[in-house]
This record gives C-alpha cells, structure tokens and sequence, in this order.
C-alpha cells in the first residue's frame, strides 16, 4: 500500500503540471508593431534591441530601467539627460519592445542571464560607437550597472544607482533553480508569468510615494509592453536565468564616481538599503529625495536631474 501511495504521489508530480491547460496568449503582435516614432531597433547577441537616443557628444549616459519597466520610465528625464550629452535608454531582455528569444533558438548562456545582460550593455556600446559611459540604472538595471561595471570597469566612467536592488532580488533561492528548469515548470511558468499582467497595475502604484499620481495613461505606458508576442515565456525565462551575483561583496572594488540616488519612501527596495549601499561603495555621494518612492525619476524629475547634474558635472 506505502509503495502505491508512493507511486500516485510521483505520478501526481510528474504529471500534474502538465494537466494544467495554459492558454495561448492573443491578440499579440511584434515588438515593432508597438514601437514609437523615436523608436530605435539594432540586432545585438541574437536580440533585436530597442531603444531611443537624444543629444550627442559626452558624456554619454547608459540608461538601464528596472523589472516591468521599459524605456518608458524615463520619459521624464530623457530630454534633461541630453541637455548634457548623449543619453541612450533601452529595454533590457524579456522587457519593453526588445525582442523575446525562445528556448531552442539560442546555444549555450541564456540571453536573459545576469551575465548576458551585462555583455549586451559592452556589445550595444560598442555597435554604437560609445568608448565610455555613465550608467544610470534603476531597481534591476542599478544590479546591471553594478555588474558591468566590476566586469568593464575601464568602460564605465561613474554610475548613477537609483533605488538599485544590490543587497536582495538576485533571483531564486539556489536550491529552486533545479526545479524551476523542470519540463513540469516550464509547461507553468508562463501561466506564473502572466500574473505580472493581473498584478501589474498594483506594483507601478507601490512603487509611488503618492499612488494618486499615477495616472491611466501611466498605466497604459507600463501595460503596453504585455501586447508584444511571447512577452509571457521571456518573463519565465528570465525568472529561470537570475540568480545572485554577490555583488555586496564586491563594493569596495567600485572607483569609479558612483551617486547613489534613492526616495525616502521606497517599498520595493527599502531606502534603508540605498543608505547602506551609500555606505558601502567607497567614496560614494548619497542624496535621499523627499516625497518619492522608488522611481523618483518619475515623481520627482526635477529634483532627480538636479541631483545627477551638480554630480556629473564635478567630473567633466
């Protein structure tokens, strides 16, 4: 009797997953169905890449968004950026109008691992034509920044950190990692992604100090993305590839001019860890903005850009 128990309860693992119907997503197009008339696409490491460019000259400024974001969360401070020099915004793999690579299509090192990510932000420099930049990276894209810079630090001329996620949010637990690269989890994990469309509109809003200002068309910026094929399977993919890179090990390696940005409302990435993280990087400049959350180049864009310019132009 224990060994049939034992039999249904494998059987039930093994096949269980699979019993689970997921729907094929519709009424979903490519990515440059989506795009806008200052839209961008250049082919990188396999990837169709989007992003949008303004001014020109130096410095140039790397700006890398965070999870569900795109390009669209830095429309505010887009145009101030080139008021300094060249600024170019792209969307990182599995986000924005970049396209979705499917398993099958690529050999060896997932393009949505931490370590592909930090090589398409060299190749896109290098295609085109940026010797030496500032990255300025929110949430995520500040782990990104982080990366690239202890991996290229010859190619990075300072960092801008805005609420960046260091100290936690490097992916699954090493122990999950086996399971979610089970055929079982791959049957699901679309279905799990998809629950970034149910819970989206929530998360854009904890991420404000003041939800209120969140407007519908905010929302909709956010939302488009989700209209792009296959959006769903790279969002699982990429839940696949993360994992921590221990770079709160690694600050002291930092000598580059790092300002570490943060609002004093931040609910994703607590501000207390921007403080720590201020801490930590030596000789780094730490400035706190009142009244913002964790986008403070979203609700406070003129308070954002003040900051980035007094610091920025200290090092011309």
């Amino acid at each position: 009797m224990l060994i049939g128990l034992l039999v249904f309860i494998l059987l039930a693992i093994l096949v269980g997953p699979f019993l689970v119907t997921v729907p094929v997503l519709t009424a979903t197009v490519d990515e440059k169905q989506l795009a806008d008339a200052d839209s961008k696409f250049i082919e990188i490491n396999g990837l169709n890449v989007h992003y949008k460019e303004l001014g020109s000259g130096k410095p140039v400024f790397i700006l890398l968004h965070g999870f569900g974001a795109s390009v669209y969360s830095w429309r505010e401070v887009k145009l101030p950026f080139s008021e300094l020099g060249r600024v170019i915004a792209f969307d990182r793999p599995a986000f924005g109008l970049t396209s979705r690579s499917l398993p099958g299509s690529w050999t060896g090192e997932s393009p949505y691992s931490p370590e592909a990510q930090v090589k398409l932000v060299i190749s896109l420099m290098d295609a085109l034509g940026v010797e030496q930049a500032w990255l300025v990276g929110n949430s995520a894209g500040g782990t990104v920044s982080v990366a690239t810079a202890l991996a290229y630090p010859e190619r990075v001329k300072g960092l801008v950190l805005v609420d960046a996620a260091i100290y936690a949010g490097g992916g699954s637990p090493n122990w999950l990692r086996p399971i979610f690269n089970t055929p079982q989890m791959d049957h699901l994990g679309p279905l799990l992604a998809r629950q970034l469309q149910a819970r989206g509109d929530d998360f854009i809003r904890t991420a404000w100090h003041n939800p209120a200002n969140v407007t519908q068309e905010i929302l909709e910026g956010y939302r488009k993305p989700l209209q792009a094929n296959h959006w769903d399977v790279a969002l699982w993919e990429l839940t696949k590839a993360s994992h921590s890179l221990g770079l709160d090990l690694r600050l002291k390696e930092l000598k580059m001019p790092v300002l570490v940005l943060t609002g004093d409302d931040d609910r994703i990435v607590p501000t207390e860890q921007s403080l720590r993280l201020g801490k930590e990087i030596p000789n780094a400049k730490l400035v706190v903005i009142t009244d913002a959350g964790h986008v403070p180049h979203e609700e406070k864009p003129a308070e954002f850009m003040q900051a980035v310019r007094e610091f920025v132009t200290a090092f011309q």
